[in-house]
C-alpha cells in the first residue's frame, strides 16, 4: 500500500505542478480579470454533470464489484463492466447534448453575478468544454479496471497529459484569449483521460468488451452509485460554490479564489488523495474478505499518516503564503495587489487542509463497505445548510467571505462523517488518533516560531528583488521548519514520525536511533 501511495502521490505531485504551470500561464497572460473569471466559471456546469453521474466516484464504486465478479468468473466480470460502460456512455452523451443547446441559460446559472456581455462569452466557452465530460466519465470506468488490477501508474499520469494539452492550447491559440485553454481541455480530456486508460487496460491485461445491455449486477451497482448521483457533497461542490458565489464579489474574485485553491489543493492531493486512492483497493479487498479488524487498522494507519503530514505542511504554508503567490503568479498582468489578495485567501483556505485529508480517507472507508448513502446524505445536508452562508458572506465580505464559508463547510462535513462512523462502526478506526493529532499540533506550533524568524531573515528586499526575496524566504523558512519539526517529532512522537523518517534516508534513521539511545 505504501508503494502504491508513493506512485499515486508522485503522479499527483507532477499533475499539480502542471496545473500550477497552467495557472501561471493564465495569470501571466490575463491576470485576475473578468476574462480569467469566465474561464474558471466555464467549468461549473460541466463539473456538475460529472457530479450528477458520480464521475469522480466511478472508479471507486466500481472496484468492489469488479473485484467480486472477476474473482468469481472473468467472463462475467467483463459482461458486468461492459453493461456499466454502455449505460454511462448513454447517460453522459444525453446530458452533454442537452447542456450544449442550453448553454446560454446555464451560463446565467453558473455565474449569476455577471453581465449580459460576459454571459455570451461564457456560454461559448461552455460549449467547447462540455464534450470533455464524455471522455472523463468513460475514462473513469476504464480506470476502475486499472485500480482493480492494482496498476497505478497510468491513473497517476492521466492528469499530467491532460494539463499538458491545456497549456499547449493556451500557447498555440493565445491570440484568441482564453478560448485556447478551452480547446486544450477538450483535446487533453480525450488523450489523457480516455485514450491512455484505454490503451493501458488493453495492453496491461486485456480488454474484452461484450455487448451486454443488462446484467444482474447492474441494478445493485446503480443502487450503490445512486446516492452519489443524487447527493451533492460539499467536497465536490466546494470549487463550484467558489466560482458561483465569487461572481457576486468584485471582478477578479473568481480568479483569486481559483489560484488560492489551486495552491491549497497541492498538499491535499499529494498526501490525502494519494493515501485514499492507494488504500482503497486494499480496504475494499479486506471488506470483501470480512477481515474487519485489519480493515480498521488500515483506516487508522491511513488517517494517522495523513494528519501527521498535513498538519505541519499546512501550518508552514500559512507562513509562506505571500512569497509563494508572489513567486508563482506575480508577473505580467498579475500585480502586487492580486498577490496580496490571493495570499490572504490562501491562508484562510489552508486551515481546512487537515479536514480535506481526513475526509478523503474516511469517505473511501465508507465506500469500501459499499456504503455510498451515508457520505452522500451527510454531504447533501451540509451543502444545503451552507448555501445561505456562502451567499451572505459573499455579499458582505467578498472573496474572503467565500473562503471562510468553504472552511466552515469542510469542517462541518468532516465532523458529521466522523460522528456517524463512530455511531455505526465504533471507534476502533480512531483509537489514539485524537491524542496523536494533539501532539502533532504542539510540535508544529513550536517549529513555526524559528521558521517565521528564518523567513524574515531573507537578505533580499522584496521591493527590488521580489522573486529572489520570495524564493529565499520560502527556502529559509522551509529548511528551518523541516529541521526543527523532524528533530522534535523524532524525540517526542517517534511512533508517529517513524514511517516518514525511515524513508528520508540516513539522517531520519539517525534521528530515531539517537532518540532510542537517549531513552
Amino acid at each position: 500500500m505504501g508503494l502504491a501511495a508513493a506512485i499515486v502521490g508522485g503522479g499527483i505531485l507532477l499533475s499539480r505542478f502542471m496545473g500550477l504551470l497552467r495557472d501561471k500561464l493564465i495569470s501571466l497572460l490575463f491576470g485576475a480579470t473578468r476574462q480569467s473569471d469566465l474561464y474558471f466559471a466555464a467549468f461549473v456546469i460541466p463539473d456538475l454533470i460529472n457530479y450528477m453521474l458520480a464521475g469522480g466516484y466511478f472508479s471507486i464504486t466500481l472496484i468492489p464489484f469488479l473485484t467480486k465478479y472477476f474473482e468469481e468468473d472473468e467472463e462475467e466480470g467483463w459482461r458486468f463492466f461492459s453493461s456499466v460502460l454502455l449505460w454511462v456512455t448513454v447517460a453522459v452523451c444525453a446530458l452533454t447534448v442537452v447542456a450544449f443547446f442550453s448553454a446560454s441559460t446555464l451560463a446565467r446559472l453558473a455565474a449569476p453575478g455577471l453581465g449580459d456581455r460576459s454571459l455570451v462569452r461564457l456560454a461559448y466557452f461552455l460549449r467547447i468544454i462540455l464534450p470533455a465530460q464524455i471522455f472523463f466519465l468513460c475514462g473513469s470506468c476504464l480506470t476502475g479496471i486499472l485500480f482493480m488490477r492494482k496498476q497505478f501508474f497510468v491513473p497517476a499520469v492521466v492528469s499530467i497529459v491532460y494539463n499538458l494539452f491545456i497549456i499547449a492550447g493556451g500557447i498555440l491559440l493565445r491570440a484568441r484569449g482564453m478560448e485556447g485553454f478551452c480547446w486544450g481541455v477538450l483535446v487533453g480530456s480525450f488523450v489523457g483521460n480516455l485514450l491512455l486508460p484505454l490503451l493501458a487496460v488493453k495492453f496491461g491485461g486485456g480488454l474484452n468488451l461484450r455487448w451486454s445491455i443488462f446484467h444482474p449486477g447492474l441494478k445493485k451497482y446503480f443502487l450503490v452509485a445512486l446516492p452519489l448521483m443524487l447527493g451533492q457533497s460539499i467536497t465536490v461542490l466546494d470549487q463550484q460554490f467558489m466560482r458561483i458565489f465569487g461572481s457576486y464579489a468584485e471582478a477578479g474574485a473568481v480568479s483569486w479564489l481559483s489560484y488560492a485553491r489551486r495552491i491549497m489543493m497541492v498538499p491535499v492531493s499529494v498526501v490525502a488523495q494519494a493515501a485514499g486512492m492507494a488504500s482503497f483497493p486494499f480496504m475494499a479487498d479486506l471488506y470483501v474478505k470480512k477481515d474487519l479488524s485489519r480493515l480498521y487498522r488500515t483506516i487508522k494507519a491511513a488517517l494517522q499518516n495523513v494528519m501527521t503530514l498535513l498538519i505541519p505542511i499546512s501550518a508552514w504554508m500559512i507562513l509562506v503564503a505571500q512569497p509563494t503567490i508572489r513567486l508563482i503568479f506575480q508577473e505580467g498582468r498579475f500585480d502586487l495587489s492580486d498577490t496580496v489578495m490571493t495570499a490572504r485567501l490562501l491562508q484562510v483556505l489552508l486551515f481546512c487542509v487537515p479536514c480535506w485529508g481526513f475526509q478523503q480517507v474516511l469517505s473511501r472507508a465508507f465506500y469500501a463497505k459499499l456504503d455510498t448513502l451515508t457520505p452522500a446524505v451527510l454531504g447533501t445536508i451540509v451543502t444545503v445548510l451552507v448555501i445561505p452562508v456562502f451567499y451572505l458572506l459573499a455579499i458582505h465580505s467578498g472573496a474572503v467571505g467565500v473562503a471562510f464559508a468553504s472552511v466552515s463547510a469542510l469542517l462541518l462535513y468532516t465532523v458529521a462523517m466522523t460522528v456517524w462512523w463512530r455511531m455505526k462502526s465504533g471507534g476502533e478506526a480512531f483509537d489514539g488518533l485524537l491524542s496523536g493529532t494533539a501532539k502533532i499540533l504542539v510540535v508544529t506550533c513550536v517549529a513555526m516560531a524559528p521558521a517565521w524568524a528564518a523567513g524574515k531573515a531573507s537578505p533580499f528586499d522584496p521591493r527590488f528583488s521580489p522573486y529572489l526575496a520570495a524564493f529565499s524566504e520560502i527556502v529559509l523558512s522551509g529548511l528551518s521548519f523541516g529541521i526543527v519539526f523532524a528533530c522534535l517529532s523524532a524525540y517526542f512522537i517517534p511512533e508517529l514520525a517513524r514511517p516518514f523518517l525511515d524513508r528520508i534516508g540516513p539522517i531520519g534513521r539517525r534521528l530515531l536511533r539517537d532518540r532510542a539511545a537517549g531513552s
